[in-house]
């Protein structure tokens, strides 16, 4: 095949040669520049996952470490034990509960406080919006020790304020039936910052001549609310829906630092139970299957979200 003929550009006797090897150079310089994300992604990201699927297909643990290669190949075991393991399961439905109930709070109370900076709130808007978004920018273990020294029974200062007005205040905790709402309430207040920014972004995108064209027509608060600021809004919320469902769904660090998945495994995640068969019971193979897991049901979950809620105009 005949290589592409130069063509020549310019203006009188100036000219500029455009070819394969003005192209070669644009080519090497980009990849130049992208270089060191290449190999960053490649080490610390690209192997990793690589490997991680790699073992679930082995019985790879402690006693490989030394041999990696002699590991014993086992197919489909790892995941076939996975799907009879009840704890597996039972992790599973703590983190389903999670999300179910953690998700819509967290965009319902995110869009309430959006609306109202946009348009009730006009002093101190700032200082509000300022105010809620910090807890997102905190370290999540320091929030999550400080809302455990908050629930605790003894002196945590929601029972000693339950204590001042009469109640008795319950072992937040330690209570199998209220440990894991303490924690969605925890990371709901963590999160609504987030969720606020974004909303009050899509809210300041919509123009102001709808709202007028809407109060003309007599249409109420509520009335104008639905009809014209949900639909529009209909973008912003599917990437909020994606993105704090996919982040709820790898939840660890909450339960982890503040009831390390009890009591009795009731605040137990998917990714407790990973980290809890890789690092503790040194099952690293078997880990890797829960990761590759848990991989299916986040693509699964937002690949539903996207095709049942995406607008087509």
């Amino acid at each position: 095949m005949a290589a592409p003929p130069l063509v020549r550009r310019g203006v009188g006797k100036q000219a500029v040669s455009v070819g394969p090897r003005h192209s070669w150079r644009q080519d090497l310089t980009g990849w130049a520049f992208a270089a060191p994300f290449v190999i960053l992604f490649g080490i610390f990201m690209a192997f990793p996952i690589i490997a991680a699927f790699v073992l679930s297909f082995t019985s790879f643990g402690l006693r490989d470490l030394q041999s990696p290669l002699g590991t014993s190949f086992i197919g489909l075991d790892n995941y076939a034990a996975l799907f009879s393991d009840a704890k597996f399961w039972s992790s599973l439905g703590n983190t389903v509960y999670f999300v179910v109930v953690g998700v819509p709070l967290t965009l319902i109370i995110g869009l309430a406080i959006a609306t109202a900076l946009s348009r009730g709130i006009t002093r101190f808007r700032t200082a509000f919006r300022v105010g809620y978004y910090l807890p997102v920018i905190t370290s999540i273990v320091a929030i999550a020790v400080v809302w455990r020294f908050l629930l605790n029974p003894d002196s945590g200062l929601i029972n000693m304020g339950l204590a001042a007005i009469g109640f008795d205040g319950p072992a937040w905790l330690a209570n199998p039936t209220l440990a894991m709402p303490s924690i969605i309430a925890m990371a709901v207040w963590r999160n609504v910052g987030f969720a606020m920014v974004v909303f009050v972004a899509g809210l300041q995108a919509i123009p102001g001549v709808l709202y007028e064209a809407a109060a003309i027509d007599g249409a109420g608060r509520w009335q104008t609310f639905r009809n014209v600021t949900l639909p529009l809004l209909r973008p912003t919320i599917l990437f909020m829906l994606v993105i704090t469902t996919i982040g709820y769904l790898q939840l660890f660090e909450e339960p982890f630092v503040m009831t390390g998945g009890g009591p009795l495994n009731a605040t137990l995640s998917v990714t407790m139970y990973m980290y809890e068969q890789g690092f503790e019971f040194f099952r690293q193979g078997y880990a890797s299957a829960i990761a590759y897991v848990l991989f299916v049901i986040v693509a699964i979950v937002a690949f539903l979200q996207f095709k049942f809620l995406r607008s087509d105009t």
